[in-house]
């Protein structure tokens, strides 16, 4: 079998045609999780599960004891199903692999994740498309994870705003786990059909629509030096909900963006979406920023930011807070 997403696997679950073989690879663990957490609880019938479900650990398998569990034939059920999860601390697992694949067991449905690696065994690779699914999981780029919300939202009868699913984007980063929690958060908390916005984010993840960092930004862009300090007290008061190192990075992405802007033979949003990778919303914000800060600005904001972000992880600070530092880093920033 070829190579398929994550979507293509699930759905031939659920039309029960279920391979004997799973290779779960990949620097993204939420699909793996995903894929070999919906064949633990819908393969085998939750009454056969005590004879015929088995989970073991790569740090704790004993691989005799393993292969044995794989020959074995199911008791009382059309199959059994082993899942061997963090595959990836046991040393040449594809050579060991290879035996069992030569001679595998239809009647057993083997799970291997195989976490935040890959393998470059072809071999393998092909022997294993041949006898079920091999599967990479690639994780994410950012500028991928608000097309990613819609999409998570939407199978579930849920629409989202562009600037709620940006916002969301940027507050909780590129980690799709803790993306799809806070989102099943929303799906439980919001009414089916609705569409989410910055209001529903800010009463039920906890990000202010006030004090969030778009709003920073534009103060920043605008010179706003009121709201700029309003945001920094906000975020110095709220550390664990704002910390130092988050704030630093979304800054530095988002003064690195105004730069490569600002070296583009075109200035324009359709040419930002196109050499950048932004969407059109942030692209449009994008083109106004960079009209109200110019390159030489952008330069000293991420010369600023590396010795700010330095000084958040103790390098040549010692005493100042993160609160104080982000006052000095914001004034510095709009002088």
């Amino acid at each position: 079998m070829a190579t398929i997403d994550y979507q293509q696997i699930l759905k031939s679950i659920k039309e029960k045609d279920i391979k004997p073989f799973y290779f779960l690879s990949g620097g993204e663990p939420y699909f793996i999780d995903l894929i070999s957490n919906y064949i633990e609880d819908s393969v085998v019938d939750e009454s056969e599960k005590a004879f015929n479900q088995t989970i073991v650990y790569g740090k704790d398998v004993q691989w005799d004891q393993l292969i044995e569990s794989l020959k074995r034939f199911p008791m009382m059920a059309e199959r059994q199903v082993v899942i061997l999860k963090e595959a990836q601390s046991i040393q040449k697992i594809t050579d060991k692999l290879m035996p069992y694949l030569d001679h595998i067991v239809d009647t057993t449905v083997f799970v291997v994740c195989y976490k935040y690696k890959t393998t470059a065994a072809k071999k393998f690779i092909a022997k294993a498309k041949s006898k079920g699914v091999y599967f990479e999981s690639k994780p994410l780029y950012e500028n991928q994870i608000p097309d990613w919300i819609h999409n998570y939202l939407a199978r579930k009868g849920f629409k989202i705003t562009q600037k709620a699913s940006l916002l969301l984007t940027e507050y909780l980063g590129s980690n799709l786990s803790t993306v799809a929690n806070e989102l099943h958060k929303l799906t439980i908390a919001v009414d089916k059909g609705t569409e989410i916005n910055t209001q529903h984010i800010e009463e039920n993840v906890g990000i202010s629509k006030d004090y969030n960092i778009f709003e920073f930004q534009d103060a920043l862009a605008k010179n706003d030096v009121l709201k700029v300090n309003r945001i920094v007290n906000y975020y110095g008061d709220n550390p664990k909900n704002h910390p130092m190192i988050v704030t630093v990075s979304s800054l530095y992405g988002f003064y690195g963006r105004l730069m490569s802007f600002h070296y583009l033979p075109h200035k324009s949003k359709d040419e930002a979406m196109r050499s950048i990778g932004m969407a059109p919303y942030p692209a449009t914000k994008l083109v106004k920023h960079a009209q109200q800060i110019g390159p030489g600005r952008c330069y000293k904001a991420l010369k600023l930011l590396r010795e700010y972000d330095q000084k958040s992880k103790g390098i040549n600070n010692t005493s100042t807070s993160d609160g104080s530092l982000l006052k000095e880093l914001a004034f510095k920033l709009l002088h």
